[in-house]
């Protein structure tokens, strides 16, 4: 299915995924491709920015993995949020997280 939020998906949206209960990183949408299936179902192919941009943890419920956020419910990039804490191992960051020290 398409995106209802298409023009506003692609204005800079990104995809985020849920990982282990958290939204870990997010993806940037480049493009959306309409098209229907075999059976003449109506879907479409999700095209992404190859690059994985980690963000701050946070927990989230998935839904097939994913969400859209608005831009208002977003976590910051961790290279926004934490100095230095993108370059260390993900289990050493939740592990400071969960004693409050990230």
């Amino acid at each position: 299915m398409t995106p209802k939020r298409e023009d506003e998906l692609l204005d800079g949206g990104s995809i985020y995924w849920v990982i282990k209960g958290q939204i870990a990183v997010r993806e940037k949408l480049i493009g959306i491709e309409p098209f229907r299936d075999k059976d003449g179902i109506g879907r479409c192919r999700l095209i992404m920015d190859a690059k994985f941009v980690p963000v701050s943890p946070r927990p989230m419920r998935p839904f097939q993995g994913w969400r859209y956020l608005q831009a208002k419910d977003a976590p910051p990039d961790l290279g926004k949020a934490a100095k230095g804490a993108q370059a260390m191992p993900e289990q050493l960051r939740r592990e400071l997280r969960e004693l409050g020290l990230l």
